[in-house]
């Protein structure tokens, strides 16, 4: 008898303790761009943080949204745009960060004589779909008097492609601009085939923040998990934004298997630095905007007031001491 509860208890320690590891396992969607860098580097600190993070890698932010409602993720970045999609139509998040700001560059072909937003009349722009890059260009065309449209007609035909691609069509000439990310607009620029026309921050979104989410559930019932998670999201951004070359090494090496130059790198990050903080206003006025101009099919506009959570951050910014 003694045996047989001993190994019934051995057992049931082998199930507790297997639970308990499946409950701080996070699952992360991301992306692959510069200003992401630091969202990757979790999962290389996760274990000293108490938890083991599974990061997806993504093409675009609707991608990461699409994850989460099918209930694969439990914690996403992406662009400010992607969230606001995701939580309009449907998709239980709280925004509860903000991981880098910028990141955009309009720019053109050297020889399309393109020298400010109002030049692009005529003429061919490519960008992604759907990301908080067609949010600006079309803020920017629309505060320039200029209509868009990816069919003939308006004043600027757009052209929806990947982020992989823009660079290839514009090398091709198979477009005069684009409104590209980075590391890939630094790319074309340190590379000859494209010029900055402008950083398109002068739109009432400003500099656009870059958003970390989690699912509801994750934030409410998985509370300590969740905050393990967000101390380990400011103990990354905090070694990339003070301890020098980490980053660097990490976003060249490990992410972009050294296919950007030491240059790209500090171009980009020069055009999109980490951060940590977001504020309800900013997505309230990205929505506003987004609302104005049509972009991303949002069946009903959100309140940020209603999904902005920044108590996480608040907390583990305090426990390390970060203002």
């Amino acid at each position: 008898m003694l045996k047989r509860n001993l190994v019934q208890a051995l057992a049931l320690s082998v199930v507790f303790a297997t639970t308990a590891q499946a409950q701080d396992v996070v699952r992360l969607g991301n992306l692959k761009f510069a200003h992401y860098g630091a969202i990757s580097y979790i999962k290389e600190i996760a274990p000293k943080c108490g938890i083991k993070v599974e990061e997806h890698v993504f093409a675009k932010g609707p991608d990461v949204m699409q994850a989460i409602l099918a209930g694969e993720l439990d914690v996403g970045a992406t662009a400010s745009e992607g969230a606001i999609s995701g939580r309009a139509n449907g998709a239980p998040i709280y925004v509860v960060a903000g991981f880098a700001k910028g990141g955009a560059r309009l720019v053109a072909r050297p020889d399309a004589n393109i020298k400010s937003v109002k030049d692009l009349k005529g003429k061919r722009v490519g960008v992604t779909r759907g990301g908080i890059h067609e949010v600006l260009l079309a803020a920017e065309l629309g505060q320039n008097g200029l209509t868009m449209s990816d069919q003939p007609g308006k004043d600027v035909q757009v052209v929806y492609l990947a982020f992989a691609d823009l660079n290839q069509a514009l090398l091709g000439k198979n477009l005069d601009a684009i409104m590209q990310s980075e590391p890939q607009s630094s790319q074309a620029i340190n590379k000859g085939f494209g010029v900055e026309v402008m950083k398109p921050y002068d739109t009432p979104i400003g500099e656009p923040v870059r958003t970390l989410v989690m699912t509801e559930k994750f934030y409410t019932e998985r509370r300590p998990v969740a905050e393990k998670f967000m101390r380990c999201f400011v103990e990354s951004t905090k070694g990339f934004i003070e301890t020098k070359g980490l980053a660097e090494k990490y976003v060249r090496e490990t992410i972009f298997k050294s296919q950007i130059s030491s240059d790209d790198f500090q171009d980009a990050i020069a055009n999109s630095p980490y951060s940590y903080d977001v504020t309800a206003a900013h997505i309230q006025t990205t929505t506003d905007t987004m609302a104005k101009y049509g972009v991303g099919k949002m069946a009903k506009p959100p309140v940020a007031s209603e999904w902005v959570r920044t108590d996480l951050l608040d907390q583990a910014k305090k426990s390390l001491a970060i203002k």
